[in-house]
């Protein structure tokens, strides 16, 4: 396997499920990556040290999944020059809405890039982007990706039964 370009940390095993989805995508992509788990408030110096390496093990971005009070996604840019791009998950009494603040408000000079709650697939897309702006291949696969999904929602709409007695808009009206 080629040598990862994505980095994946996640704060606990709990977020595991993420890093799956995540992974999914990247796979279908076609894109190397890498996944561990460091807390930034657990193992705060294993978090600080995979950011600090990151670069010069071959990762062009970071991808950090955490929950409740979500510091990870923080922590790593703090240490590393890299893309952060932070996945807030749904967890807690506040469902989410702590950890989505917690990754969006970052202080001038800390930036994290923050998908919705749960949103690993535009995590990994957001990512995979990242890399592909100085890899052709990839932006291409990416494209069949971005088609493929097109070519789903145009066949959705042209489905009769699922409309189940809706009137449907003309095919003209989407030309």
């Amino acid at each position: 396997m080629d040598k990862a370009k994505i980095g994946i940390i996640l704060g606990s095993a709990s977020d595991l499920p993420h890093a799956r989805k995540i992974g999914d995508v990247l796979n279908e992509l076609d894109v190397a990556f890498e996944v561990t788990i460091a807390s930034a408030h657990r193992t705060p110096d294993d978090a600080a040290n995979y950011a600090k390496n990151a670069r010069s093990r071959g990762l062009e971005t970071i991808i950090a999944v955490a929950g409740l009070s979500a510091a990870l996604p923080g922590a790593i840019a703090a240490q590393t020059t890299l893309p952060v791009i932070g996945v807030p998950v749904e967890s807690g009494s506040l469902l989410g809405m702590d950890a989505l603040l917690s990754t969006a408000m970052m202080p001038p000079g800390v930036p994290v890039a923050s998908v919705g709650i749960n949103a690993s697939a535009n995590a990994a897309l957001l990512a995979a982007r990242i890399v592909a702006s100085h890899d052709a291949p990839l932006a291409d696969r990416l494209q069949q990706y971005a088609d493929k999904k097109a070519k789903s929602v145009r066949a959705a709409r042209t489905d009769e039964k699922s409309f189940d007695g809706l009137p449907m808009a003309p095919a003209e009206a989407l030309e």
